[in-house]
C-alpha cells in the first residue's frame, strides 16, 4: 500500500488546474492495476476514463516513478509568437517613456492585448515594478529557506477598561477604574521573508 503523507496532500495544490488525479492518485492507480484489478474497474473507482488509466500505466512502464509527475503544458514551439526584436522594442518604450499598452500598440502596429502579454512576460506590466528614474525592474529580495529572514514589528496597544477611559469619565474616575489593571499590551507581527506569512502575538507589558 502507498502511505499517504503530508507531502502527498499538498500535491493537490501543485498539480495542473484541470488534473483529475494527483501524483499520489496516479501511484494508487498503478498499484491497483498491478494487483490484477481490471482497468475498467479502476477507472470507475477513480472517476476517470479507461484511456486515462492506460496513459498513466504506459508512462509508468516507460519512465518509472518520474512518469507520474506533471509535465509542463507549455508548447514545444510557438511559431506565431512575437519576434524577439519586437518584444525588445516594446520593453524599451515601456522603460524609457513609461507608455502603456494602448499607446505602445499603435506605435508598433500591435494589438494592446499583445503588448500587455509581452509586458507581463518581462515583468513590466506594472509601473510600480519599475524604478521611475531609470526604468529598470526593481529586484526585491527573495529568500530560499523559511526562517532565513524574519521581520518583527512591535506596536504598543492601550487597553481601554470597561466603562471608558479618562476622556469619558475624567482623569480621577479613569485612574480609579484602571487601578491595578495592566493597561498596556504589545502586538508583535512576525513576517517570514520566504513564506510571506504573518504570525500575530499579543502579550501584556
Amino acid at each position: 500500500m502507498v502511505e499517504v503523507s503530508n507531502l502527498h496532500r499538498t500535491e493537490a495544490f501543485l498539480s495542473h488546474r484541470n488534473a483529475r488525479l494527483t501524483v499520489h492518485g496516479r501511484r494508487l492507480l498503478v498499484e491497483r492495476v498491478r494487483s490484477g484489478r481490471p482497468v475498467a474497474h479502476v477507472a470507475a473507482d477513480m472517476g476517470i476514463s479507461r484511456p486515462t488509466v492506460h496513459k498513466w500505466i504506459r508512462r509508468w512502464r516507460s519512465e518509472g516513478e518520474s512518469g507520474l509527475i506533471d509535465r509542463s503544458s507549455r508548447p514545444r514551439r510557438t511559431p506565431h509568437r512575437t519576434a524577439s526584436s519586437t518584444e525588445a522594442h516594446v520593453c524599451r518604450l515601456r522603460q524609457d517613456r513609461k507608455l502603456g499598452p494602448a499607446r505602445i500598440g499603435p506605435i508598433l502596429g500591435l494589438p494592446a492585448s499583445t503588448v500587455h502579454r509581452i509586458l507581463t512576460r518581462h515583468g513590466l506590466n506594472r509601473l510600480a515594478f519599475l524604478d521611475r528614474p531609470t526604468g529598470q525592474v526593481i529586484r526585491r529580495y527573495e529568500r530560499e529557506r523559511p526562517g532565513e529572514l524574519v521581520h518583527v514589528d512591535v506596536k504598543k496597544l492601550g487597553r481601554i477598561p470597561d466603562g471608558g477611559g479618562h476622556k469619558v469619565l475624567g482623569r480621577q474616575a479613569g485612574r480609579a477604574i484602571r487601578r491595578g489593571l495592566r493597561h498596556i499590551q504589545y502586538r508583535s507581527d512576525l513576517i517570514d521573508g520566504c513564506l510571506a506569512e504573518t504570525g500575530l502575538t499579543i502579550r501584556p507589558a
